[in-house]
Parts: structure tokens; sequence; C-alpha cells
């Protein structure tokens, strides 16, 4: 290159800095003496006219996704959060990191005025979060059961790309991160345990961590039985359009039954761990009415499971109407109707609305909705409760079986061949013996010889105790005969002495 050549570039750079600095300085000036002589509404109109001319001339679209729309969470924004949270490379110099008390995993997010560019079928999106102060508002933690408060801060995401990607951004890329974000935080998810919160009188959820180590796993039942379940929860969780076509709301009901101690709360907590859906402990007795039924209802979550335990004596729920219609006299809680039949006074939770609340309008306020009954009485249940689209699925949590208990001293002893287990599965085809009472006695002793010996010796205990249950029975069912007729004879003279 030549010293003439150089010289002339040299020069021709000097000119262009010259310039730019020219019409920076001059820019600056001009923006000085519009703050200071021109009316606010004439400087607004002059940014605008400025910025959509730039617009114009480029070929960028920017979206801006805010954080809320009005006091609402902004579905996009938090699932843009969670999903460039997993995705932010080694380029970022600068990263939030939080973790809440109730999670497990740590949180890395974009920091503030940040950038990020992420390629989707080879196409590049640039985002970038910002945030801007605002006058201090309230607004609503629907994720906190109502809670609230204050923020005055208004962040925002900005996704820019080429404006002939705006169909695929719609069409494809936003959706395709609404539900990566859906994925990765149901996978994420630790499981609640809600119950009824009494300092807000009943009528509220409070949630802890549901920290229940059972899975399907370490079930002690039947092998057929824990699969038929398993894949009746997969299958449900899969059918969301088929619900919609048939006109169903999207809900499934269980009803676990058997005796105490065969595993119906550790079957539920499987159960929720296997789907991650957090778990709604409804205590029937505590709830004043049905309107509180109605809106409790309301406040549980999608992808949940409502659990009533021992239903046979949460309340009294057989349909006594029928039989009581024609009665006219008038008992607590109750008042005589216009033709002197009796009537409810809602004062509690009514058979009519427990049914309402399983498969009525208000049962449909939500999805992918779980409802399990548990009782150890089911002859004791009205026929109504059990009706298919109520409780759609029986499962019967027996006695231990052979299965179950090699399962339980694999779990336990962490053996699964032993000369006492033939034994062992022979006295459980005798006696009666929970899953609970065999796995209390296989933790008593480390050494599995010693301790399938105990288990051994147990079930001679087992057995006095159950002859002893079924003698009482006897009698109890003997006493109760005769109570009955002898009150029926009573009747019977009374109503002769009437006719006297």
């Amino acid at each position: 290159m030549s010293s003439s050549t150089y010289e002339s570039k040299i020069a021709m750079a000097k000119t262009v800095v010259s310039t730019i600095g020219s019409i920076a300085a001059a820019s600056m000036v001009a923006r000085s003496i519009a703050r200071e002589y021109l009316p606010v509404e004439f400087q607004d109109y002059l940014y605008f006219g400025l910025r959509n001319f730039i617009n114009k001339l480029s070929r960028q679209l920017t979206m801006v996704i805010y954080e809320f729309d009005g006091f609402q969470e902004n579905e996009i924004y938090k699932a843009a959060e969670l999903y460039l949270g997993y995705r932010i490379s080694s380029d970022i110099h600068r990263l939030k990191v939080t973790k809440n008390s109730n999670e497990k995993n740590i949180n890395v997010a974009m920091e503030m005025n940040d950038e990020f560019v992420d390629v989707y079928n080879g196409v590049k999106f640039k985002w970038c979060l910002l945030s801007k102060t605002l006058p201090t508002r309230e607004y609503h933690n629907y994720d906190d059961m109502g809670g609230s408060m204050n923020r005055s801060d208004q962040r925002s995401l900005e996704l820019t790309f080429h404006k002939k990607h705006k169909d695929l951004v719609l069409n494809e890329y936003l959706p395709f991160i609404l539900n990566d974000a859906k994925t990765t935080k149901q996978e994420d998810k630790t499981v609640k345990l809600f119950t009824l919160d009494n300092n807000r009188g009943g009528t509220m959820w409070s949630s802890v961590n549901l920290d229940h180590p059972a899975t399907f796993a370490t079930l002690a039942m039947e092998t057929d039985v824990k699969e038929n379940v398993m894949k009746d929860l997969d299958r449900f969780v899969e059918r969301r359009e088929y619900y919609r076509k048939v006109g169903k709301a999207w809900k499934r009901g269980y009803l676990l039954y058997g005796p105490p101690g065969t595993g119906k709360s550790s079957l539920i907590a499987a159960m929720a761990n296997h789907l991650k859906f957090d778990i709604y402990d409804l205590e029937l007795t505590d709830i004043g009415s049905n309107s509180n039924l109605r809106r409790l209802l309301v406040g549980t979550g999608n992808r949940s499971i409502l659990v009533v335990e021992d239903i046979d004596c949460s309340m009294e729920l057989h349909d006594r109407e029928d039989a009581e219609a024609a009665q006219p006299f008038v008992h607590e809680n109750h008042h005589r109707g216009p033709y002197g039949y009796r009537h409810h006074v809602d004062h509690g939770v009514t058979l009519s609305g427990f049914l309402n609340f399983i498969d009525g309008l208000w049962s449909s306020c939500g999805d992918e909705r779980i409802i399990i009954f548990t009782t150890n009485r089911k002859e004791k249940l009205d026929p109504a409760l059990l009706r298919p689209g109520r409780m759609d699925v029986h499962i019967n949590m027996s006695y231990c079986t052979p299965c179950g208990f090699r399962l339980l001293a694999s779990n336990y002893l962490g053996v699964t061949q032993h000369h006492l287990f033939k034994k062992i599965e022979d006295l459980i085809g005798e006696v009666e013996i929970t899953p609970a009472e065999v796995a209390e006695q296989l933790l008593k002793e480390v050494d599995p010889d010693v301790a399938l010996e105990g288990l051994i010796q147990f079930f001679d205990v087992k057995r006095k105790e159950n002859q002893e249950a079924k003698e009482k029975a006897i009698k109890r069912k003997e006493l109760a005969s005769k109570e009955r007729e002898k009150k029926l004879v009573e009747n019977n003279e009374i109503v002769m002495e009437s006719f006297e």
C-alpha cells in the first residue's frame, strides 16, 4: 500500500469520526434545548416520531412481555423466565441466584439489563430483562393462596428478532417455551400437603412440603394391582382432549377400602409422588356448610389430589332424606316445611351437597383433579357415593400377602431369599395381619434371622388377638339382635294398646 493511499484513508477516517462527533454534539445540544424550551407534549411527539421513523428503517421486531397484566401474573413471562434460566450460557457475566425455603433446587436467572441470545430452528432470538420504577402498588400472589404484597418496579422481557419470523414466534417458539416450562416446572416441583387453616375459620388452605418417601416401588401391594393403578393414573393425565371431547370434567375418583394399617395413606403419597400432584386433605367435620365446601373446592389448584379419609366416620352420608321426609316431627337442625315434613337447615355438609361437590358443576372448576376416599368399612357407605363417575376405581387394600411380605423384607432387611420365607408365607395365609404390623416387627431387629423369628412369634400373638376380636364381635352382634327383638316387642305392644 502506497503512503499516499494510506494517508488518504487516515484522513477519511478522521473526517468520519469528526462528523460523528459533530452530529452527537449537535444532538446533545438540540436535546438540551428541547428539554428546556419545548413543551413536554411536543417532546413526546418528536420522540415517538423519531422512534417510529427508525423502526420503519429497521428490520427487527421487539415483543415486550410484562411480568403482570394488571394484577394477574403473565403466564408467558413466568414460562420464559424459567425457560431462559435453564439455557443461559457462559456469555452472560452476571446471574441472579435464588432459592426459596420450600424448594429443593437453586434457581438461576438473568440479571437486570443483561441479554441472552437463544437459537430455535436455526433462528436467533435476543432476550433482554428490563425493569423500571413505578408508583408502589399492591398485587395478589395467587400461588400463595390469596396472599398479596407491594411492588414498586415493573419488570419485562424484551424479545427481539427479524420481522419475517413473527409467525414462527407466535405459532411455534412461544408455545414451545410454554410447554417446556410446564414440563420443567412439573419435574422440579415440590409436592405440598394442604390442610384447612383453623386460624382463618377453616375456610382457607395452608400448606407444608410433603416429604413422604412412599413410591410404588416401596408399596407392599400385589404387583398387578400397583401396575394397574399406575397405568390408570398415566392414562388419566394424558387424556385432556378426550375428556373435552366427551364433555366430561377432567377428574377421576378412587375409593381405597380395607382395614386400618393396610397402606391407604402410603398409596395416596405414592400417587402424589408419581404424578407430582399436591394433596388437599379435607376434614369434613371441620366444614360448617355446603357453601364453605364449595369455597374450599374453588381454592384447590389444578393437578391435585383431594383426599377425604375415613369417609364412613367423617360424617353421616347415608341418604335418609326419603325415610325422614314423611316424618312429621321436628328434630334439632331441622324445621317443618310447608306440608309438615322436616327439611334440613344448612348447619353442615349434606349428602346432596357432597354429591354435587363430587360430580356437579362445582367439580368442574379446574383440571386434572383426583378425588380419593378412604374407608375401613365400604359396606357402610351410601351406594350413591360408589357409582362410576364419582368413585371410578375401587381398590381393595387387603391384609398382607406373600408378595407384600417379600417386598417388605427386601425394603427393611435387604433380603430377597431366606429359609424362613416359606413358613411365614404359610402363616400369612392362616392369620390376618396388616402390612403395617409386619413392617413394625421387621423394624425391631437389623439381623434378618432375628427379625424373621420375631415375626413368626408375633403370628401366634396375632392369632389369639384375632380370635378374641371375633368372639367379641359375635357377642356384640348377639346383644344387638336381642335389643332389636326387645324393641320390636315393645313397639308391637304399644301398637296393640293404641288399637284397644
